[in-house]
């Protein structure tokens, strides 16, 4: 058990933590796409830790499934919020109204699923305006919300859950990769903006990891291949140089590790999660 002297405490209207660099407590964490893979395996972290969890996504009931599956903590109840990321009003409007209730957040975790798969000349432009709704639009409507109290407490994160093709481009996903990586520059400039605040700003970039989005592409895969689902998961498979793909606790774990205060010298960066697989450096 934690003693009072290893939790984040609150002086001067500034976060400070004395002990442990992976404790959470006092800390209250925004996480999107909450309900499933990755969000959903980063929300259960950031709470077994301590933090208390605002879970945003569209699906209602699968995000109060999630709520009642994590451990209570002294600073509150952990909350669910509905919303759509592609409507920026709404989203606006849910996460203030969250705010007022609940107070600052001070880890903000933009996780939305990517784009359809296809090739970039297959797509039309309406799917790139989509797209950059979802993620940039998204994201900026977020932060702008969330910055005031994370300045006010002197501690703030904001980690991205992108893509490996941040650093290489992967072929039959043009919209994707476009988006993510607007989202990388998006992140390296806000990083030099919000530096001056104690808050950073990091992407985790995951390779191949055993969500519902892995499905939607391995069938993806094999539909332009005219191969089976089990011929694509061998080829990714043996490209990857530990030889299995991920587990969203595994990308977790980097997202985890960004938000904390270990991380409080780390601004700006990209993480691959991917098991080694992508040669760039």
């Amino acid at each position: 058990m934690r003693s009072d002297r290893d939790q984040a405490t609150f002086a001067d209207g500034r976060i400070r933590v004395t002990q442990d660099p992976f404790s959470f407590q006092g800390l209250t964490a925004l996480v999107c796409g909450a309900s499933r893979g990755i969000g959903k395996a980063s929300a259960q972290m950031l709470a077994s830790c301590g933090a208390r969890v605002v879970l945003l996504a569209r699906d209602a009931d699968a995000l109060e499934s999630v709520r009642r599956s994590l451990p209570t903590v002294a600073a509150g109840s952990h909350q669910a919020l509905s919303a759509d990321a592609s409507d920026a009003r709404a989203l606006g409007e849910g996460v203030r109204a969250c705010l007022e209730q609940m107070g600052s957040v001070h880890i903000l975790i933009n996780n939305t699923g990517g784009p359809k798969a296809g090739p970039l000349l297959d797509a039309d432009l309406d799917a790139f305006t989509a797209a950059l709704g979802q993620h940039v639009l998204a994201a900026q409507t977020l932060v702008k919300l969330v910055l005031p109290g994370m300045k006010e407490a002197g501690y703030g994160r904001i980690v991205n859950v992108l893509s490996t093709s941040v650093r290489v481009p992967i072929a039959g996903l043009g919209v994707s990769n476009t988006i993510r990586a607007a989202m990388a520059g998006w992140a390296k400039t806000l990083a030099g903006e919000v530096g001056p605040h104690g808050v950073t700003v990091n992407n985790v970039l995951p390779g191949y990891t055993t969500t519902e989005r892995f499905r939607e592409l391995v069938k993806a895969a094999a539909a332009r291949a005219g191969k089976t689902e089990s011929d694509i998961e061998t080829a990714w498979r043996a490209a990857v140089p530990l030889g299995r793909f991920a587990s969203p606790e595994e990308v977790a774990g980097a997202v985890c590790y960004f938000a904390s205060p270990a991380a409080s010298y780390v601004t700006g960066q990209s993480l691959a999660v991917d098991g080694g697989r992508i040669g760039a450096i």
